[in-house]
Order: structure tokens, then C-alpha cells, then sequence
């Protein structure tokens, strides 16, 4: 069993590491398209369209990818960043000054919050949740800090199950990359660090960074013993992860220039695309533990 500094101090190093090319790796941008996908996620969690939060809190915000979109779109009027990540926060706020948005941003843990009791109107995050040593306590302050009939939000957080069948594509993946970087005219990935075959240090610490998968029973279990009401957990994506995770599991295994751009937009639209099959075909139908990520909302007693 891991320590949960040991645990935190991981996360530090890899998303300090990580930073300065988060945005490029996972896609993240800030235009109409990263807004529409944000407030998608949203209205998944909640079960209905967002309506406009006066004051919101984003946990474990890493580059800003959620607020920062929020903040576009006009669905949040002021937002606070938190993540235990100062240089995360450093590149958020790099580019809160490029598109002209004002953002707080503090470093901290999730489970102890340096603000106010009901200081929010709103409480959200995405893909963090998994990460935290120690859960109880987060979901307490999360909602400590929320003001009374205050909302909380999280996306993207692996399921148990869907986290399993994810690893069959990421397995045939890494048998054909020899092949696929063939075709695609790709050396293998240099290591470094005087590791070969091991990976540098910030592929080392991705493996130790996620702790959690969740039933959504769990997560229902988390929001109803920190005090919260009208909890909804539900399901989003199997064959857009799918997808997603063999195509980012043969794109780790090449050099990252000599990946082609060719490539990169057919695995982009190609996401989008069976993300709108999921959309329409299989998260109405399948339970919610079947899909690859989980979301949860829930209120605070008004």
C-alpha cells in the first residue's frame, strides 16, 4: 500500500513534468469546439444544460482546460484554480493572459482547501478524482466550501469496468506499433535518463499518478457520506475511449516528430466522431459502469 505522500509527491512531479505539453498531448484547446465539449461534459453531470455560476471552484485544474472554457463560454462569471501542480497552474495562467481571462489560482490539496466556508456557487472538476489519496476528505471540503443549494461536479473519472476493457486495445496497440510506425515512417520513442526501454522519468511516474477506478456506487457512496443531496452518477464514452486509448498507446511508442500531422487529425476526428456514437447509441443504452468514464453531481442542502 502506497503512502499518501508518496502518492501526491508522483502527481507533483509528473504534472510538473508534464506541463509544458499537456495541451498538445490530450488536445486541449479553448475555441468553440473545446467550449462545446466542456459544456457537454457538464450538462452530462448535472443531467441538464449548465446554468450560469456566479463563483466557481475547479479542483486538480491542471492547464485550465475546463475553467478556462467555462470562463469563455460565459457558464462561470469568476473562477478559482486550484491543483497541487505550481507548474500546471504556471501554464494556466499563461494562457488565462493569452485569451484575456481573469483566474485565481492556488496551490493546494484537494482535501484541504484554503478558502471559506460556502465561498462557491459552484464545485467541479475533470479526471482528477482518481488521483486523490485521500477521497473522504475531499469530498468533505468540496462540500464545506460550497454555499448552501451550491453544485458539485466532476467528469472523466475511470470506471472500474470500463478501465478493464480499455486495457484490450491498449494491449493490441502495443503489439502492432513495431508495424504501425513502419507505415507511418516513425523511429521508436528515444528514452532517456540512461533508461532504455523504461522510459524517461515522466513516462515512469504516469504509471503511479492514477490510484482510484470507480463503480459509480462508490462514487455515490463518497458524495451521500460528505453531506450531499440529489447525487447523479452516469456514464460517458466506450468506443471514443477505445479508440483513443490504441491510437495515444501506438502514438508512445514512436518519436513524437515523426508522428504525422496526417495522422493526428484522423485520430482527432475520428474521437469526435464515436464520441457522437456514444452520444447517441450506447450511453442511453449502457449501464453506467460499463462506460470508460464517470461522472458525478450533487448539491449541497439548500
Amino acid at each position: 500500500m502506497r503512502s499518501a505522500e508518496s502518492i501526491r509527491d508522483a502527481n507533483v512531479r509528473y504534472h510538473d513534468l508534464a506541463a509544458e505539453h499537456y495541451d498538445s498531448k490530450w488536445g486541449i484547446n479553448y475555441d468553440e469546439v473545446g467550449q462545446a465539449q466542456v459544456i457537454g461534459k457538464l450538462g452530462k453531470a448535472l443531467g441538464h444544460e449548465p446554468r450560469r455560476y456566479g463563483r466557481a471552484l475547479e479542483v486538480g485544474a491542471g492547464t485550465g482546460y475546463f475553467s478556462l472554457n467555462l470562463l469563455r463560454a460565459g457558464v462561470v462569471g469568476g473562477a478559482v484554480a486550484t491543483d497541487i501542480s505550481r507548474g500546471m497552474l504556471d501554464k494556466l495562467e499563461g494562457s488565462a493572459e493569452e485569451l484575456g481571462l481573469l483566474v485565481e489560482t492556488a496551490a493546494c490539496e484537494a482535501a484541504e482547501l484554503p478558502f471559506e466556508d460556502g465561498s462557491f456557487d459552484l464545485v467541479f472538476g475533470h479526471a482528477v478524482l482518481h488521483h486523490l489519496p485521500d477521497l473522504e476528505g475531499a469530498f468533505r471540503e468540496f462540500r464545506r466550501v460550497l454555499a448552501p443549494g451550491g453544485v458539485m461536479a466532476f467528469c472523466g473519472e475511470p470506471s472500474y469496468y470500463g478501465d478493464r476493457i480499455a486495457a484490450w486495445p491498449k494491449r493490441g496497440a502495443s503489439a502492432v506499433a513495431p508495424l504501425w510506425r513502419a507505415l507511418m515512417g516513425a523511429g521508436p520513442r528515444p528514452s532517456t535518463n540512461g533508461n532504455a526501454g523504461g522510459g524517461n522519468e515522466e513516462e515512469r511516474l504516469e504509471r503511479l499518478v492514477d490510484v482510484h477506478a470507480f463503480t459509480p456506487a462508490e462514487l455515490a457512496d463518497r458524495a451521500e457520506a460528505a453531506g450531499f443531496e440529489r447525487v447523479r452518477v452516469s456514464g460517458e464514452e466506450l468506443a471514443a475511449s477505445l479508440f483513443g486509448w490504441a491510437n495515444r498507446t501506438l502514438e508512445a511508442s514512436a518519436d513524437p516528430l515523426d508522428v504525422p500531422w496526417a495522422w493526428r487529425v484522423y485520430a482527432y476526428r475520428g474521437y469526435l466522431l464515436l464520441q457522437s456514437l456514444d452520444r447517441s447509441l450506447l450511453e442511453p443504452r449502457l449501464p453506467a459502469a460499463l462506460c470508460y468514464n464517470l461522472l458525478v453531481s450533487a448539491h449541497a442542502p439548500a
